[in-house]
């Protein structure tokens, strides 16, 4: 079917890059080209003539896709340092987290001081905290004495690769790449294995496999070693290591995912009863009418969010572009935040940051059980979570979405009455009670 160019939405949704993109797209008329020949290129000084390629091309989840790209379903690889093509790729692995898998429990050494288990909120800290504290000797089945050192990290170049990639309407196209840049969150060997690791520090619901592929089949031409491909995520203080294998060593979608393995780095186990006892005993404050009720479902994403701003402020953009939120959900998870008494929002030369307040930054700087139980004690300030919480509990961990909506209208007044935004909120309030209880089961 023949593409037809279209502007993109209101301006409040767009991103730097939706902006950015919608240009060349309509300067170079890629879907005319698209339609005409099945793909398009374009250089690198083409696309830095409206915004850095780093920054445009960084489609790290589908979610950060410039809106021309998710109107026509259209995606982009490199192919070499100063190009990339353009056309109807499926290039994103779907992310499905097992909630019903025990964390291993594991520690880091005693003489190490430099990293703190309490503090991991980069890449890079908790990447170090996974090889200190055994996780991938684990991986690989290997004892903690075993050898396992990392090798390889950062940019470098891919050299020469051709391989096929599926299209979204079935087949594939042959992609040839020639030098591109490509980089290794964290190499690790020993001395059967080389394990190549991309890292993300949030939970994500997929991810770009060219950042897996590219590096294993550039290092598939450098060792006889096997390679063992691996994404990897912390979030809410938990390591989730996703396994993965190439069927098909010169076919971009035949990845496969072998296993999930979890760990934590803690010795603190929270109990229901300390759970149970905190809910009682947490004074209820007044609702604020100026600050909207959640609807945000996963809680998980809010931890996640909070651990990125401890690191820095953040703008909606910023989170948007470089973590697995888009706008909307940016606010979103944002607004529980400031709902919490956690997060703010400042502005500064007209752009609105969000960052942690005091209360928010404590609570991250604490230890693993204590930040957790502080976290709920911060959710049980609010009524409905609380009436809901020990109803859910004393219905052996069933709440109907009617009854959810019931509460939300018996202890906040100032809800939007709107039927698709109460049920969102009522969702919110149930899925939060599953979260607090899962603290329980690690």
């Amino acid at each position: 079917m023949k593409l037809i160019y279209r502007r993109c939405g209101p301006l409040s949704q767009k991103t730097k890059n939706d902006i950015a993109w919608e240009t060349l797209f309509d300067r170079h008329h890629i879907l005319h080209h698209i339609n005409r020949d099945g793909y398009y290129k374009i250089s690198a000084r083409d696309i830095r003539m409206e915004r850095e390629p780093r920054l445009m091309c960084k489609f790290d989840h589908r979610i950060h896709l410039a809106k021309p790209f998710k109107d026509y379903k259209l995606s982009i690889l490199p192919i070499s340092r100063s190009e990339y093509i353009i056309g109807s790729f499926e290039i994103f692995q779907t992310v499905k987290y097992n909630n019903e898998l025990t964390p291993t429990r594991v520690s880091i050494p005693d003489f190490i001081d430099t990293i703190k288990k309490d503090d991991l909120y980069s890449e890079s800290s908790a990447l170090h905290a996974a090889h200190v504290s055994g996780m991938f000797q684990r991986l690989l089945g290997l004892q903690n004495d075993v050898p396992l050192l990392q090798t390889v990290s950062g940019r470098m170049g891919s050299k020469n690769f051709h391989f096929d990639v599926n299209l979204v309407k079935g087949g594939s196209f042959p992609i040839n790449v020639e030098s591109a840049q490509i980089e290794i969150d964290g190499g690790y060997e020993s001395k059967e294995d080389f394990v190549i690791v991309e890292a993300k520090k949030e939970m994500v619901k997929d991810f770009n496999i060219r950042q897996l592929f590219y590096p294993y089949r550039v290092w598939s031409n450098r060792t006889t070693k096997r390679i063992q491909p691996v994404f990897f995520t912390h979030s809410n203080d938990i390591f989730s290591f996703f396994i993965y294998t190439f069927d098909n060593a010169d076919t971009l979608g035949s990845i496969r995912l072998v296993e999930q393995k979890d760990f934590v780095i803690s010795d603190e186990k929270i109990s229901i009863e300390e759970i149970v006892a905190i809910t009682r005993n947490t004074q209820i404050v007044q609702e604020s009418r100026e600050i909207p009720f959640p609807q945000a479902d996963t809680f998980e994403r809010v931890v996640d969010l909070l651990g990125l701003l401890y690191e820095k402020n953040l703008t909606a953009n910023d989170v948007a572009e470089n973590y697995d939120f888009n706008i909307r959900q940016s606010y979103y998870h944002a607004d529980v935040g400031v709902y919490l008494g956690l997060v703010e929002k400042v502005k500064k030369e007209r752009i609105t940051y969000f960052r942690l307040t005091q209360r928010g930054r404590t609570f991250m700087s604490m230890s693993f059980k204590q930040k957790y139980l502080a976290l709920v004690t911060s959710i049980m300030e609010h009524a409905p979570f609380k009436v809901a919480f020990l109803e859910w509990l004393q219905n052996n961990r069933r709440l109907s979405t009617e009854r959810c909506i019931q509460i939300i209208k018996e202890q906040n007044g100032n809800v939007n009455p709107d039927t698709s935004t109460i049920k969102r909120r009522a969702q919110s309030v149930k899925k939060w009670s599953e979260w607090i209880y899962r603290l329980t089961q690690l």
